[in-house]
């Protein structure tokens, strides 16, 4: 233990510490009651309805819409009428819904005993019973279920955990190829207006093949075109780079505006719908386990990534060039092409960026893509990769998007300003940006 490089320890691990205290400290403070509306509470529920109701009570079931409320209605209503309950009407709606069937009830002066309701409908039913009552005698004696309520944190929830991967799903996939062109000491500001262009690319390319009616066929062929466009772009970028010696700053930036301008123009500054509700199975679609299917091929690229930059001599290469890129050259590494390798694989990447927004939003926005290279260059540098060029994993790069996405997310449950959440999420990069330096001192001052 006396040989024990904490500082060391610090500088692998530290990222991977942030985003488990992140996760810890939004899961403290969004502990919340919380109440259930599945089979399981429905059952629980009938138990004690059936304890404190008699035979052929009069009830009424009550659920807001949602995925979980045709299952806790129908156990519900099912458990009921087998125990000899009659449930007058089940209502899955909204809360004008709720107060219809019951002000119906009241009208007919059938004897109300009991609302079985979950969460929502049974403060609804509270707040309006009374006032219901004063007018029909015959609901005065209702009264409310509903299932038992337990604490949990709201960010703990399991669809609020696979809203921030689906979130985070396109700035973590454009940062793989980010965080190849930031170890090369280089970076590329136009991803953001490439998504746009993609979107764009992508919805014209399926309308002009598949007109009002596309097929699948349109679809996929529309998702390469404007995948392969951005690449294409990206390799253009990379040639400035390599040939030209263009700072990677002022081409990309150039990229930037010519890239967002096209999008505009091509699209005559409106959204390019695709007719076809199919496309939003990247987007939208979840197929294994639950996960969407963005999620998914997030992981997947991010695996494909780390092999590529561990096992390959690509992987060598690139880091290389990014320690000494003349010291890479006189061994052999051809750091032009390497160069445009990273330039033409992010490109790529940020063209299927643009894909799975479109796929999302079942559109080419020309507006989308706004801002998102600032996230991707801070989920690069939060997780790790150094600036300076030469360092950097894609492990660390998919932590530090998850950084960057339970900042955003936990700020939003907790209800911060929109305009303080930009203060905290500009101080995070010059926090890490800081702790970069602060890295690069000491290993200076460790060779001497």
């Amino acid at each position: 233990m006396k040989n024990f490089n904490y500082i060391q320890f610090l500088f692998d691990y530290g990222t991977l510490i942030v985003l488990a205290g992140l996760c810890c400290f939004f899961s403290y403070v969004t502990v919340e009651e919380q109440s259930t509306a599945n089979t399981t509470s429905a059952e629980k529920l009938v138990k004690k309805i059936k304890k404190d109701l008699p035979k052929n009570s009069n009830i009424i079931v009550l659920a807001r819409q949602s995925n979980e409320a045709i299952e806790f209605t129908e156990t519900l209503t099912s458990k009921l009428s087998q125990n000899k309950i009659k449930v007058y009407k089940t209502i899955v709606g909204q809360p004008a819904d709720a107060r219809k069937a019951i002000t119906e009830l009241g009208k007919n002066r059938i004897k109300l005993h009991g609302i079985a309701a979950d969460k929502h409908m049974a403060n609804f039913a509270k707040s309006n019973l009374e006032k219901l009552s004063a007018t029909y005698p015959n609901l005065k004696r209702a009264i409310i279920f509903q299932p038992e309520n337990f604490y949990w944190p709201n960010f703990l929830k399991r669809e609020n955990l696979l809203n921030v991967m689906k979130q985070i799903s396109v700035v973590a996939i454009i940062a793989i190829g980010m965080t190849m062109i930031i170890i090369t000491a280089g970076i590329d500001l136009s991803v953001g207006s490439l998504i746009a262009f993609s979107g764009v690319v992508t919805a014209l390319a399926i309308q002009s093949l598949g007109g009002n009616n596309p097929e699948i066929w349109h679809l996929w062929l529309g998702a390469l075109a404007g995948a392969i466009v951005c690449g294409l772009i990206g390799m253009f970028t990379g040639g400035l780079v390599t040939i030209f010696r263009i700072p990677a700053f002022i081409a990309t930036l150039g990229i930037m505006f010519i890239a967002k301008g096209l999008a505009f123009i091509f699209s005559d500054s409106a959204p390019v719908p695709i007719d076809n509700e199919a496309f939003g199975w990247l987007g939208r679609g979840r197929t294994f386990f639950g996960l969407p299917n963005s999620v998914i091929l997030m992981l997947g690229l991010f695996f494909t990534a780390h092999l590529l930059m561990t096992k390959t001599s690509i992987g060598r290469y690139i880091y290389a060039v990014g320690g000494n890129p003349e010291a890479a050259r006189l061994s052999g590494v051809p750091v032009k092409w390497v160069l445009v390798f990273v330039y033409t694989l992010t490109g790529l990447l940020a063209g299927l960026g643009g894909v799975m927004e479109a796929s999302l939003h079942i559109t080419g926005d020309p507006k989308s893509g706004d801002l998102v290279e600032l996230k991707v260059i801070a989920a690069v540098v939060v997780g790790g990769t150094s600036l300076a060029g030469g360092q950097g994993r894609i492990l660390g790069t998919l932590i530090g998007a998850f950084i960057i996405a339970v900042i955003n997310n936990g700020m939003n449950l907790t209800g911060v300003e929109s305009h303080m959440q930009k203060v905290i999420y500009g101080s995070v990069i010059l926090v890490a940006v800081l702790i970069d330096q602060l890295k690069i001192h000491l290993m200076k001052l460790k060779k001497y």
